[in-house]
Order: C-alpha cells, then sequence, then structure tokens
C-alpha cells in the first residue's frame, strides 16, 4: 500500500475524479475547496419551489462516469443511473422552420432529409466521417498526454499518421461544412457544435466535425436526478474511498523546494504531500499559486473562449412545443460569432438555448410549471460594465423567445437568477469568466493547451477544462485520467 500523500485543489469534476483515482492507487488524499460544496461548475441550486443545474446541461460519454464505478468495484447503476434521449433538441429557425433532432443517426437523417435541402446518404456518410475523425483522433488527443515523447509512444500515433487524408486538417468548421452541404441551415445546426468548448465556428479547426459523433454516434443522455447528480454521486464515490475534502479553504501558494512541489499552503496552515494536484484554472495557478515560478506565458496569453450569460426562470406554465434541449437560432449567426469574438460585445439577435430539465425530472418545478435554464453566449470579461449588458442582453433575450415562440414569456416569470462571466469568474476561478480557458480558434490550438503536469516541478498536476484536452464533463473526465497516468508512471505505483 502507497504511503503517499496528495492534495487536490477545487473540487470541480476532474478533481472529485482524480481523487478517486488516487485513491484507488493507495494514495492518501485531501481535497481542498475554496466554496461550501463540491462540484465546481456542475453545481445546482434551488430557487423557490425550481431546482436548477448551473453549469453544464448535455451529457455525453456516461461509460466516464460508469469506469469510475467500476474500477472502485462498485456497480455504477446502484449509485449513479441515466437516461438515453430518444429526440435531443428542438431547433427554431429565423424564417419559422422547427426541426427536432435525434440521438439514432438513422432517425436524425431521415428527419432531415424530410425537413432539409439535404438527401439521407449525406447526413449519413458526414456522421460516418465524423465517427472516423473522433476514433482516429481520440486515442491521440483526448485520451493520452499531448506531448512529443507521449505520442511517439503510442501504436494510435502511428495508425493516425497513417490515415492522415482521411482527417480534416486544414480548413474551419464552417467551410468544411460548406463543402459538403448546401443547405444553410444544416450548416447552421452542425457549426452550433463549435460552441460546446465555446469556440467560433468560423475560426475552429474541421477537426471539430468530430463533435457530432458525441450525440448520433454514441448518444446524449440525462442523469435521472440532474446534471448535478454527476458531482454528487462522485464526490460520495470519494468519501467511500477515503478522500477527505475540505471546504470553504482559501489556499495562497503552492509550497516547492529545490524543483519538487512539496504541498499547499492555506491561510492557517501548511499541508504537506508528496503530489499536489491543481483542478483550478491554469490561469489564477501560476498568476496566484505559483507567484514565485516562472509562468508558461504563451500559453497563459492564449485567446480565451467564449463566456456565458444564463438566467435562470421559473416559469408558471408547460410548454408542449419545447424538449429538454432547445435551440432559437440567430438569423446571422456569422454576425453573432463576430461580435462575440471580434468586437467582443453582445450581438442584438442572440441564439437562446433554453434548457428545461423538468421535462425529463418532474420533481425540479412545480406541477404545471417549468425550470428554464436560459442561456446565450458571451465574450469572456474585456472591460464590460455587466450590470449594463446584462439588462440589455435580458431585453434581447426576451424579445427573441417572445417573436419565436409568439408569447409574452415575461409574464410568465416567477423566479429568477442569473450567471454572468463575473460571477463564474468569482465563484470558480475562471479566468475572464472563459468557460474553456483557451478557445480552439487555430489549426494548432490543441497543442496551445496546458499539459496534465508540470515540466517545472516534480509531483505537480494539472486536471480540469483549463488544460489538456478541454473543457466539458467528457474531457474534463479524460483529463483526470491522464493526470492519474502520468502520476502512476512518476511514482511506479
Amino acid at each position: 500500500m502507497s504511503k503517499l500523500k496528495a492534495v487536490v485543489i477545487g473540487s470541480g469534476i476532474a478533481g472529485i475524479a482524480s481523487s478517486i483515482r488516487m485513491a484507488l492507487l493507495g494514495i492518501q488524499v485531501d481535497v481542498f475547496e475554496k466554496n461550501e460544496n463540491p462540484g465546481g461548475k456542475l453545481n445546482e441550486k434551488w430557487i423557490g419551489k425550481y431546482r436548477f443545474d448551473l453549469g453544464p446541461s448535455l451529457f455525453t460519454l456516461p461509460q466516464n462516469v460508469d469506469d469510475l464505478f467500476s474500477l472502485a468495484g462498485e456497480n455504477p447503476k446502484d449509485h449513479f443511473d441515466y437516461t438515453k434521449l430518444d429526440r435531443v433538441c428542438n431547433y427554431f429557425f429565423e424564417d419559422g422552420t422547427t426541426f427536432t433532432s435525434r440521438s439514432d443517426a438513422d432517425e436524425m437523417a431521415d428527419a432531415m432529409s424530410d425537413a432539409f435541402n439535404v438527401e439521407r446518404k449525406d447526413v449519413l456518410q458526414f456522421f460516418e466521417f465524423s465517427k472516423n475523425v473522433y476514433d482516429l483522433t481520440t486515442p491521440v488527443f483526448l485520451k493520452s498526454e499531448l506531448t512529443i515523447k507521449s505520442l511517439w509512444k503510442k501504436r494510435d500515433t502511428y495508425k493516425a499518421i497513417g490515415r492522415l487524408y482521411q482527417l480534416p486538417i486544414s480548413g474551419t468548421l464552417n467551410s468544411a461544412l460548406e463543402k459538403r452541404f448546401k443547405d444553410p441551415k444544416v450548416i447552421q445546426l452542425f457549426n452550433r457544435y463549435a460552441t460546446y468548448n465555446g469556440s467560433n465556428p468560423y475560426s475552429t479547426p474541421a477537426m471539430m466535425q468530430l463533435i457530432p459523433h458525441l450525440e448520433h454516434g454514441i448518444g446524449a443522455y440525462l442523469p435521472k436526478k440532474g446534471m448535478y447528480d454527476i458531482s454528487k454521486s462522485l464526490y460520495e464515490l470519494a468519501l467511500r474511498l477515503g478522500v477527505k475534502f475540505h471546504f470553504n479553504k482559501t489556499i495562497s501558494r503552492i509550497i516547492h523546494a529545490n524543483g519538487r512541489a512539496t504541498g499547499i499552503a492555506l491561510d492557517d496552515e501548511i499541508v504537506s504531500a508528496d503530489i499536489v494536484v491543481s483542478n483550478s484554472d491554469v490561469y489564477p495557478t501560476y498568476r496566484h499559486l505559483l507567484r514565485d515560478l516562472s509562468a508558461p506565458e504563451k500559453i497563459l496569453a492564449g485567446e480565451k473562449s467564449s463566456s456565458a450569460l444564463i438566467f435562470y426562470w421559473g416559469i408558471k406554465k408547460e410548454f408542449r412545443n419545447l424538449e429538454l434541449h432547445n435551440i432559437l437560432f440567430a438569423k446571422d449567426y456569422k454576425a453573432e460569432f463576430d461580435a462575440i469574438f471580434g468586437s467582443r460585445t453582445l450581438y442584438a439577435d442572440p441564439t437562446v438555448y433554453i434548457n428545461i430539465t423538468s421535462k425529463q425530472v418532474k420533481t425540479d418545478a412545480p406541477e404545471g410549471s417549468e425550470n428554464w435554464f436560459v442561456m446565450i453566449n458571451v465574450p469572456h470579461l474585456k472591460g464590460h460594465d455587466w450590470d449594463v449588458l446584462r439588462a440589455e442582453a435580458r431585453r434581447n433575450v426576451i424579445e427573441k423567445i417572445n417573436s419565436t415562440l409568439h408569447i409574452d414569456i415575461e409574464e410568465l416569470i416567477e423566479e429568477e437568477e442569473y450567471l454572468d462571466p463575473v460571477i463564474i469568474q468569482s465563484r470558480t476561478g475562471s479566468h475572464l469568466g472563459a468557460l474553456y480557458g483557451n478557445a480552439s480558434n487555430d489549426t494548432f490550438s490543441a497543442f496551445g493547451r496546458h499539459a496534465n503536469h508540470s515540466s517545472a516541478l516534480k509531483g505537480l498536476y494539472f486536471c480540469g477544462g483549463s488544460v489538456h484536452p478541454g473543457g466539458g464533463v467528457p474531457l474534463c473526465l479524460f483529463s483526470a485520467a491522464i493526470a492519474v497516468d502520468r502520476i502512476k508512471s512518476d511514482f511506479q505505483l
């Protein structure tokens, strides 16, 4: 049994997952969290009689969660369960067209050929292409350290190189879709997948065509108790494995000596450790916790992802024309992204995302009512006055909803709170409120993320959405696995 001691900074989903994996290696693990409960961005809140998931709302690759229970010798279904969605999302276009996407690829192709100017076979060919890109790149780029040494050790790297001709290694997501499809609505629908990692479809690499496979190949899901049950169930698993959590704790610095991390300093104590794992955003990790260490300036200066403005509305009515996930598209999608990533401002006709978990989890809202998580993509912090912008955005969102759904939504709102980039930065430590750390808006952006270990300090590791391989629940869980695999190798466990 290992006598190693580890501290984890932050109890986001990657921090919890890394603590589980280390505990299973026999490492004594203590997790320190500045907030009063675990989960990070993947959290929940009750507003009156309405429950809301505060952060991520789409669940893909559920196997990543199941694997943690299985590694611990437990049956995942005894502690965490989920439902596969047949109908994934309702799309509303500016001209009045509506479309319901399906999880099943064949059903999706049938529905798209009926609704749009596209052939069924062309949709299926795209999904097959998306699957091939995912299958080739995932073992190399998503499940492994992205270093030259680690890449050349993997057989999958040679396999991918041998099939480079099958990979979209040039151009943008939008340009690739325009070559494949003629209908602008189809292009807009698939361009939306760039927002899954806070990027711009008109800049992000064509490699992002792999993302549709997650929904239409592997499937889209919802935990039966809501998204927060991912964090909650894994937190409870960590506790069963002996991990200790310390909440309302502010860390002042990472302690190191002779090129090795040796622990952390809190306001009132020093905690020694052989291993330090930072689940904090990589920017404040260096700027605040490692002020005396040379920082990777090029990575820290990288373009940041978009942020979000979310309104949590308790709506005293049910809407049969809405699903769990709903998108009300902007008329001019490119203009919207030009505003977010170009002029760094809000767009007057925003694309509005409405997530209603009470469609599936009936206890999330009173009978006859719905819990609306209403989100628009917005720029990260750049000297904005968010009191002014939030009021402006609220007017634009309400106008968009009213004109699209032909209702007066404001008279139906009986509970309301919001989350903006300022609060995101304050609550989660995400630098500038960017949800995914650095954006993926150029060909080599995957190589611009921080590695899952420190090249300067032995014993220091990184996980979470701001480091490799990126943000979102699946990638954060990948990052935890990569970091702990490196720990296992470094300490010969």
